[in-house]
């Protein structure tokens, strides 16, 4: 058997071979508070909102109908309801691991100011990280990246206030 099926057969078996125990191997419990504890610092900063959400792999549908890795991300955008933000300046930034996909989904407060260009920067040099397994690096150079760009974009408000609206803990999935 070659050629698309193949493929499609060997990308389901990838994605169903990792599970939650890759991930926690990917990031222990010590990372998901560093990283938490981080996101709640970062938020100090800006008038944004920051989700991280780490996957082992797809859920079987997205395998079976061959969606991506950003299809997801934007699922998880409203699942997570990172657009649900007062202004629309939520940032979700996804890893999928069985894919070694990177993906940062910005609602349009944030979106409309970014090119598509400076959000590809920031990924690849999460890749590096990720390549080299320092996933929690990568993760933390991601979430200095987009803290930039809120505190350019999407600054405190006068009383210097950011009301959390969103969980800062990391979605494992």
């Amino acid at each position: 058997m070659n050629g698309p099926a193949s493929n499609r057969l060997l990308r389901i078996l990838r994605h169903r071979w990792l599970d939650d125990t890759d991930v926690k191997r990917a990031l222990d419990d010590a990372a998901l508070d560093r990283l938490a504890a981080r996101v709640a610092e970062s938020e100090t900063r800006h008038g944004g909102e920051i989700r991280i959400s780490v996957e082992a792999g797809l859920p079987l549908s997205y395998l079976w109908q061959r969606l991506s890795a950003r299809d997801r991300a934007i699922t998880l955008f409203g699942k997570l309801r990172v657009w649900d933000t007062e202004h629309n300046n939520g940032v979700l930034i996804y890893l999928l691991l069985a894919e070694h996909a990177i993906e940062i989904v910005a609602d349009r407060g944030l979106a409309r100011h970014v090119a598509p260009e400076h959000w590809q920067a920031v990924v690849a040099g999460m890749r590096e990280a990720f390549r080299a397994g320092r996933y929690e690096a990568g993760l933390l150079q991601a979430v200095e990246a987009v803290e930039a760009l809120l505190v350019q974009h999407s600054p405190l408000r006068a009383d210097g206030a950011n009301p959390n609206e969103l969980s800062d803990r990391v979605d494992l999935r």
